[in-house]
């Protein structure tokens, strides 16, 4: 249903910032006519299908100013999507309405396009124009795939780094990028980090402090946004965008944070933060906010090649165990009520792996599902903010795989600001002869500054823990090589993203070949 346009009245009424009206004709709404560039965060696709995808943008002519240079009126956005770069075969155009109750944001939900093609986008209001953006609709259902490569990228606090992996990424001709979250941090603006490597001088700052209003989140969005690295990212290829924890507050779970404050009241910062998440991402309409909830697990195949199990592995969890300490166990360890998934999400994916007929299934997350032994010495201690900490739901899952004996089951993960690629067995201290699927983790874009080839506690996880094939500190992202015969995941890494103009290299390549979930060196 197209949504109706604001009358000219309205408009004139509510002028305001770098808009004004002109060209009225017959009393339709004319075109603004803009002061200052209303497209400055940018253009992105997402959520690729066989006959379409996602466009979305957002009018902000001074993004970082609340209400953002817009009248408090809805404005009318066209849109088109060509078949080549020139725009000399327009196959798909329109007019949307950005609206003030979205921050002026346009998602719109592009179809009956043809499957695995290369179309090009764009926006315009008035006589501005974005430039054009790629997006690659997905191969058609069931069809036979020869190659699939796709990025996986996230954790990116602004403040620690520059964008310089996005720019690289944006290069890479992909067919789309997984991002796993992390992609705001909603801490204070500080001048310093402190990491594993001591206190490090940020190389840029957040503005204002700690976000909790739907103005604060959105301010923080378009500092993001702003970066043109990240933009050259988003316009490169379409997304599938989930989320982690910086995206509302560290290691929230459920409506529970890391300070002890009242659910309720919590509550109102998760709905301000999921308002602010689905403005600003290229999500289709069904992940629309309700209140302090949304719905962000969804299924995508591309082709007979892939089924994507896209998870949210926060909003449905319950309490992280042993007061979420580092390098710990106890007893809630293995509570047998604990969930990851939550229950109505955990059965939705039984049932997609259970009918999937793709050669490879992948289990795109956030949270390491390696039972990675974190403590020095004899005794165990896991990150129980992972999957391991919740023993019973991953053991749950493992299981079902195992005993289904499901083939070529691929997690992807993020979270760790650390490049990890290993074996998942149901307790890696006593793993079986053969393990039961593959984890790739992937490292941060910016979040803990330049990083290192190789930290202290890496190589103690490699030594601790066998089933752990390759791990690696510095930032960059993954590109998923993947055929019917193997995949293959090559790690990206910069020498530094302290500065602009880092220098990005292969760090690694390891390969799984197809009905053996082992990870080798390629």
């Amino acid at each position: 249903m197209r949504l109706p346009v604001p009358s000219r009245r309205s408009l004139i009424l509510a002028l305001g910032g770098g808009v004004a009206a002109s060209g009225l004709a017959r009393g339709a709404l004319a075109d603004p006519v803009w002061a200052e560039y209303p497209f400055q965060l940018g253009i992105a696709a997402g959520d690729p299908t066989p006959d379409g995808f996602v466009i979305w943008t957002r009018l902000a002519p001074r993004p970082l100013e609340i209400g953002h240079g817009m009248p408090s009126a809805a404005v009318p956005v066209k849109w088109e999507v060509s078949a080549d770069r020139g725009f000399g075969t327009i196959v798909r155009s329109g007019e949307a309405v950005a609206r003030p109750e979205l921050a002026h944001a346009v998602h719109v939900e592009v179809e009956g396009l043809q499957p695995g093609r290369e179309y090009f986008y764009r926006f315009s209001s008035g006589r501005e124009r974005t430039p054009y953006g790629r997006a690659v609709t997905a191969p058609a259902a069931g069809a036979a795939v020869a190659r699939a490569r796709f990025g996986v990228v996230g954790c990116q606090a602004y403040e620690q780094g520059f964008y310089t992996a996005h720019r690289k990424a944006a290069a890479e001709n992909l067919d789309f990028i997984y991002c796993y979250g992390d992609y705001i941090y909603e801490g204070r603006g500080n001048r310093t980090y402190t990491g594993s490597g001591g206190t490090i001088e940020n190389p840029r700052m957040h503005l204002g402090g700690e976000v909790y209003s739907l103005d604060d989140y959105r301010r923080r969005y378009a500092q993001y946004k702003l970066d043109p690295d990240l933009q050259s990212s988003h316009a490169s290829t379409a997304w599938f965008c989930t989320w982690d924890d910086h995206e509302i507050d560290n290691n929230w779970v459920s409506a529970l944070d890391q300070d002890g404050t009242d659910p309720a009241v919590f509550m109102l910062r998760q709905q301000a933060a999921m308002q602010a998440f689905y403005e600003h991402m290229p999500l289709r309409r069904s992940a629309f906010p309700r209140g302090s909830a949304t719905q962000l697990y969804r299924r995508a195949s591309w082709g007979g090649l892939m089924d994507l199990h896209l998870l949210d592995t926060r909003q449905h969890r319950t309490d992280q165990p042993c007061g979420d300490a580092w390098a710990t166990t106890c007893a809630a360890v293995d509570a047998s009520e604990a969930q990851v998934l939550g229950e109505a999400q955990e059965q939705w994916l039984y049932r997609g792996l259970d009918q999937s007929r793709a050669r490879w299934n992948v289990l795109a997350q956030q949270i390491m599902m390696m039972d990675l032994d974190r403590k020095e010495g004899p005794d165990l201690g896991f990150n129980v903010d992972t999957w391991a900490g919740y023993r019973i739901p991953r053991n749950r899952l493992l299981k079902r795989i195992q005993d289904r004996r499901m083939k070529n089951v691929v997690v992807l993960t993020g979270d760790e600001h650390q490049n990890y690629a290993g074996e998942l067995h149901l307790n890696g201290r006593e793993p079986s002869a053969a393990p039961i699927a593959s984890e790739f983790v992937t490292t941060s874009i910016s979040s803990s500054g330049d990083g290192q080839d190789q930290r202290a506690d890496g190589r103690r996880y490699l030594a601790d823990n066998p089933f752990l094939k390759f791990n690696n500190a510095q930032r960059g992202y993954v590109v998923c090589d993947v055929t019917p015969e193997a995949w293959r995941t090559e790690f990206k890494v910069l020498d530094k993203v302290s500065e602009k103009g880092g220098t990005l290299s292969t760090r690694a390549t390891m390969v799984v070949q197809s009905g053996d979930a082992r990870v080798l060196p390629a």
